[in-house]
């Protein structure tokens, strides 16, 4: 490799986390860059740029020793793409995954997300990778194709959050940014009317991903168009659209709008019935359905009123069928609008020139009219009806917010709308009132029921300065606290969020449904038209009337409500049971691979244990007391905010030693933390870090050994040469970790332990939790190797973790479970969120995730089975054996009973229960 480039050397590095790092970076390469300032590490990209003509593999070859695996990258690697739409972890792992099969690793495709940019590997196709990567959901193109004006939409913009609040939104519906716009539908009614819709949102500029949720008549679109784009292509198509600014306010018109619209279905279904069923009683008691000189003017009488039933009970399903047809569409409307049209025009052909059919053939159908759009309103009115109950989770995350705020101001205590209070606001809380926002305690102590955010039971203590969350109530003593979150800054309002976009996603098991709605009533079209020759070439007589009846019943029992409904109604539920335990699933993908889930790989602290260690022993060397040993180190430790750090420090707290004076503070990634006092150096970590800086440990060893088999940390502390001690440090299990692992195992389940603790620790841990696969001495970039490893053995992997370092773990696993009390980041690289630090949550999440998608296949196959039978059976396939030709009216009743079925098989869910803890210990 030619080491002097013309060109600002670049090293690809791993571990790298904090400043700490950075200035041990810029120390290792002291003798190779004259000004340590030339040298910028890029935290977020694991990048380290150097000056010109600097030995890159001997730069990389001392950030490597200095704990942080480097290795050159090229400066003119590989070509430059330009993305849209990536905005998190997961968008990274799917872009790599896509364009894995180019390149010898994943980790050789730089993927930035400020850029919104993806730099390839040299020799890598780009026009492949472009096509993989937008096959992937994230618009790509050649960079120099955007340099050179050939971009249709101009260069992307940077990825911002996905949650972006309504508020955020200009009145004019534009949106400049990449966000989500969520919009409300009118109009659609089955799976052909989503297909429809998804399609022409995604043909908007600037729209990189678009969905619809048929069961809550919703649609959101990701990327960077404008609302008025959207609405404006939904309108084409033939649907309703607007956008929602206030989710409250949309929910409450839409409960309002549908108690009407029920309402209005029964009295459509009873104008119907309320014809059809004395039709049909006048033709099964002897009444003749035939028209002869006599019944003429009866009949046409009859055709008339049902004709007025027609419009008044099943004019919006023409009104449908017609904008269908205006724009080139075709949908449940159109099948219903062809089958009871077609019945009622050809009664009426037969009542006003019966002489041009057969004797046999002037039958009339009247009946099957009336009766069919009586029963699919009838059908619609109880699919409503139990459609209202899937979202019965949202509803009672919603009736969880307070609607008033005691606050104290100027001394007095008004009450107030929780809209109006302000961050930093003192309010009061009673016994048995909610928590209205997010706060911390300044006075008082009471216990606050946290069950329906975090699903446990249990009150928990709240004393001053403690956090509590909007929603929860305060169950026996009053509190003053002051606001720290509002609006929809509160814990509650983003679980609701996560909560609402999780509904709307469609995992991959969905996308059959998507791919067959696609082609589903074209093909349906031609099947009754293929029937109705076979009956008029072939059948008995009359033939007219049998070709009408079968391609009536054709296009009546086929209508693909059910097949539109499989999917979501089941994830709407299944989400939602999700939210009453306690956990909040992102991603509608993770909702179906969490059941298929054969590994699971856990951190140790903070997940296993509760992250709250403290230190148990204080073993010094020769010439120094316990409390000289602890104030040195507590001194060190006092710029950290390590959990070990915490417990040294309130160790000294409480024994009331002195912290040492120290400066110069250091923390190593997985090694330890260093500092000067009195100009020495001062050096706290583990064993291989202090050997390696050439400390002699051997007269702590039984001493660290006694700490580990005691499932404790030994944490040895030097200063320059000397050891000092070793200080004992333990973490208490968590109460349910055990029983939490045994329902994995009995599952099925294999149970994986990574850890950065030594050995001995780690296995004690091990041992008491019941895991026996234990990977100790983990450094944080190590972690995901192993996740990948696992991987590449065939196997479905789940991350659990709560850090920082678990990070790039939980973004390489199948699902990545993260800790609700841990960071921001691991929460954010995550696809679900534990709102209990509780490993109970994810063997729930599995046994929901299993749940959900077997319901999921019920409905699938209910609606498969049901138009794979019904429809054979309608067109006549049953007659030349049995002489069986199915009536309209019964087909009318089965296409009801279909959606029906689906939407109360997805309420089953409601009612499921995980296996109760104790039942798993």
């Amino acid at each position: 490799m030619n080491t002097a480039t013309r060109h600002p050397i670049q090293l690809a590095i791993q571990g790298a986390s904090c400043q700490g790092c950075v200035r041990k970076i810029r120390a290792s390469l002291a003798d190779l860059v004259s000004d340590p300032e030339q040298v910028t590490v890029d935290l977020d990209q694991q990048r380290v740029t150097l000056p010109e003509a600097t030995d890159a593999e001997a730069a990389a070859q001392r950030v490597t020793d200095a704990g942080y695996p480097a290795r050159p990258v090229e400066a003119q690697a590989g070509e430059t793409l330009t993305i849209r739409g990536a905005s998190c972890q997961g968008c990274v792992k799917k872009i790599r995954e896509a364009v894995t099969p180019l390149v010898n690793a994943a980790d050789d495709i730089d993927v930035d997300l400020a850029s919104q940019t993806v730099t390839l590997p040299a020799g890598i196709d780009a026009e492949e990778a472009v096509q993989r990567i937008s096959d992937a959901g994230y618009p790509a193109q050649r960079a120099d194709a955007v340099d050179n004006g050939e971009a249709d939409s101009g260069p992307p913009e940077p990825a911002t959050s996905a949650a972006t609040s309504p508020q955020d939104r200009s009145s004019s519906g534009s949106h400049a940014d990449d966000s989500e716009i969520h919009l409300s539908i009118t109009g659609a009614t089955c799976a052909s009317c989503v297909r429809t819709i998804e399609t022409a949102m995604q043909r908007v500029p600037g729209v990189t991903e678009a969905r619809m949720n048929l069961a809550d008549l919703t649609a959101t679109a990701q990327g960077h168009a404008s609302a008025d784009a959207l609405i404006q292509a939904i309108s084409s198509a033939g649907y309703g659209a607007s956008e929602i600014h206030d989710q409250e306010a949309v929910d409450d018109e839409k409960e309002a709008a549908s108690r009407k619209e029920y309402r209005t279905l029964l009295i459509k279904m009873a104008v119907g019935l309320g014809l059809g069923l004395p039709l049909m009683a006048w033709g099964l008691f002897g009444g003749t359905m035939a028209v002869t000189g006599d019944t003429r003017i009866g009949w046409l009488i009859v055709g008339a009123v049902t004709l007025a039933v027609l419009v008044l009970a099943g004019g919006h399903y023409f009104t449908g069928a017609w904008k269908a047809f205006r724009h080139h569409n075709a949908n449940m409307d159109t099948l219903i609008a062809l089958g009871t049209g077609t019945a009622w025009l050809y009664s009426m052909g037969v009542v006003l020139a019966p002489e041009l059919l057969p004797e046999a053939a002037r039958h009339v159908y009247f009946e099957a009219s009336a009766m069919i759009i009586g029963l699919i309103n009838l059908g619609q009115a109880l699919e409503l009806r139990a459609r209202g109950r899937t979202s019965q989770a949202i509803r009672r995350l919603l009736d969880l917010r307070a609607r008033t705020a005691r606050v104290i101001r100027d001394g007095q205590e008004v009450d107030i709308p929780v809209e109006e209070v302000q961050v930093g606001d003192n309010f009061r809380v009673r016994p048995g009132e909610k928590v209205p926002v997010d706060a911390v305690v300044v006075e008082g102590e009471s216990r606050i029921d946290e069950s329906m955010l975090t699903g446990e039971p249990m009150p928990v203590n709240k004393a001053k300065d403690d956090e509590v969350s909007a929603g929860t109530i305060n169950s026996s003593g009053a509190l003053v606290c002051q606001a720290t979150r509002v609006g929809s800054e509160t814990a509650l309002a983003q679980i609701i969020q996560l909560v609402k976009k999780a509904q709307g996603e469609k995992p991959p098991i969905g996308r059959l449904a998507d791919r067959i709605s696609a082609i589903f009533v074209p093909t349906i079209l031609l099947i009754a038209i293929a029937a109705a020759l076979v009956w008029y070439n072939v059948g008995p007589a009359p033939a007219a009337a049998h070709m009408l009846v079968a391609a009536t019943t054709v296009l009546i029992i086929a209508c693909p409500c059910a097949l539109g409904l499989a999917t979501p109604m089941s994830v709407m539920v299944g989400v939602g049971k999700a939210a009453e335990h306690g956990i909040l699933i992102r991603q509608g993908e993770a909702l179906q691979l969490a059941g298929q889930l054969d590994t699971v790989v856990l951190d140790k602290t903070g997940t296993i244990t509760e992250g709250k260690p403290r230190v148990t022993q204080l073993v010094p060397a020769d010439g120094v007391s316990e409390n000289e040993l602890l104030g040195l180190a507590a001194g060190l430790e006092q710029h950290s905010e390590h959990p070990l750090a915490q417990a040294i420090l309130t160790a000294a707290d409480e024994r009331r030693v002195e912290r040492f004076s120290s400066s110069g503070f250091e923390a190593l990634n997985g090694q330890g933390v260093t500092a000067q006092a009195d100009g020495q150096t001062l050096r706290l970590g583990n064993r291989r870090w202090l050997e390696s800086e050439g400390v002699d440990l051997s007269g702590l060893s039984d001493a660290a050994e006694a700490i580990s088999n005691d499932a404790g940390t030994p944490l040895f502390l030097a200063r320059d040469a000397q050891a000092l001690g070793v200080i004992g440090v333990a973490d208490r299990i968590k109460d349910d970790s055990k029983a939490a692992i045994a329902r994995m195992t009995d599952q099925g389940i294999r149970v994986v332990m990574l850890t950065g603790d030594v050995e001995a620790s780690a296995r004690a841990i091990a041992r008491q939790v019941g895991i026996d696969e234990v990977h100790a001495n983990v450094l944080p970039e190590d972690k995901a190797s192993i996740v990948k490893q696992l991987r590449d053995e065939g196997r479905r992997v789940a991350m659990v973790g709560d850090g920082i370092n678990d990070a790039p773990a939980l973004a390489a696993a199948d699902v990545g479970f993260a800790i609700g009390a841990g960071t921001d980041v691991a929460i954010e690289s995550a696809s679900i969120t534990l709102m209990r630090s509780s490993l109970q949550g994810v063997t729930d999440a599995i046994e929901i995730s299993r749940a959900t998608v077997r319901n999921i296949r019920q409905n699938l196959l209910g609606a498969f089975a049901y138009n794979s039978l019904g429809v054979p059976i309608a067109a006549g396939i049953l007659y030349p054996v049995w002489g069986i030709l199915m009536s309209p009216i019964l087909a009318g009743a089965a296409m009801s009973l279909s959606s029906v079925t689906v939407v109360s098989n997805a309420n089953r869910l409601r009612f499921f229960k995980p296996v109760k803890h104790q039942e798993a210990s």
